[in-house]
């Protein structure tokens, strides 16, 4: 994996007033600093290379899986985030295994700037690639210091807290291109939900389809299964509650910002279900007109729990 060229800022936060650390390009073999100005430090090359050294295992498992076995608050499915989103990681949040990165993976596409900002719990702590991709510099406990970085090619960026490494405090950061599924505004609307590969379920030809709403995803039972299906005009969809999970609704956009494709409002009648929880409950909608219908759970509709109908 090459790396990337380095963009980052470091905000040291002190009391009210923000201390800005703006660090220069760093390529392997060279570096170039800008001058400091007043009120700025200068994170060196030196400086740099010393913590990525200082980050750096003398030996790492090959799988990612495996070397985030013991990553505190990690539970094996990463934090998806759609193209156009700004995610933001927290530095020091609490668990039952000990501090943690929130959420400790994500995926992302290229292009994504990534934020981690700092809590006020677990003293000294830092952001560092263990390939030397990113640094945030030296340890800092202030509440309010923040860091980001532009990751801009594929790959997997595996990174730790230096003073909290051994004790778990570790991190991915998964950087790779989203499929498409041909239809620009349902890559759009679905980029952040963490079950939805670019692939559309097809159930054209059938007069019945079933969604699954409460299914696991999204860090917990918030995604609608399938995200997306296609289906011919005619055919009634019927989304059936898990019943696990906190209280869904399937409740439809408008998609007025969805201009690259056509969006229906279901003829006329929007998707406009109860919130309810119980399980085998059912919400049915028959689709009569060609177009893409575009829809979500308005409470998790945060987290990614989104879906989509294309009727053809």
């Amino acid at each position: 994996m090459q790396r990337p060229s380095t963009r980052r800022q470091f905000l040291a936060g002190t009391g009210l007033t923000a201390l800005a650390v703006t660090a220069g390009c760093v390529s392997t073999g060279s570096s170039s600093e800008p001058a400091p100005e007043t009120g700025t430090e200068t994170t060196t090359a030196t400086e740099t290379a010393t913590a990525t050294e200082t980050a750096t295992p003398e030996s790492t498992p090959e799988s990612l899986d495996d070397w985030l076995d013991d990553a505190n608050g990690y539970d094996g499915e990463p934090r998806t985030y759609g193209p156009r989103s700004q995610p933001v990681i927290m530095v020091g949040e609490g668990t039952d295994g000990g501090l943690a990165f929130d959420p400790p993976v994500i995926e992302v596409s290229p292009m994504t700037n990534v934020t981690w900002d700092w809590t006020s719990h677990g003293g000294q702590r830092n952001v560092v690639a263990l390939d030397g991709t990113f640094d945030s510099g030296r340890t800092n406990a202030q509440l309010g210091t923040s860091y980001h970085y532009i990751f801009d090619e594929v790959g997997e960026y595996r990174y730790v807290s230096e003073p909290h490494r051994d004790e778990g405090m570790k991190g991915a950061v998964i950087v790779k291109e989203r499929e498409s599924s041909g239809y620009p505004a349902i890559d759009q609307w679905l980029g952040a939900t963490g079950n939805f590969d670019g692939s559309i379920t097809d159930r054209t030809g059938r007069s019945e389809a079933t969604v699954a709403v409460g299914a696991e995803g999204n860090g917990g039972q918030y995604a609608f299964d399938p995200p997306a299906i296609k289906i011919s005009t005619g055919t009634t969809v019927t989304w059936e509650w898990t019943g696990v999970g906190a209280a869904h609704n399937v409740f439809s956009t408008d998609g007025s910002q969805m201009a690259s494709d056509s969006v229906i409002s279901t003829d006329g009648s929007p998707l406009d279900s109860e919130l309810v929880s119980e399980e085998g409950s059912t919400y049915k909608h028959t689709f009569e007109e060609t177009g893409v219908s575009l829809y979500t759970c308005q409470p998790h509709q945060g987290l990614g729990m989104k879906g989509a109908v294309v009727v053809e």
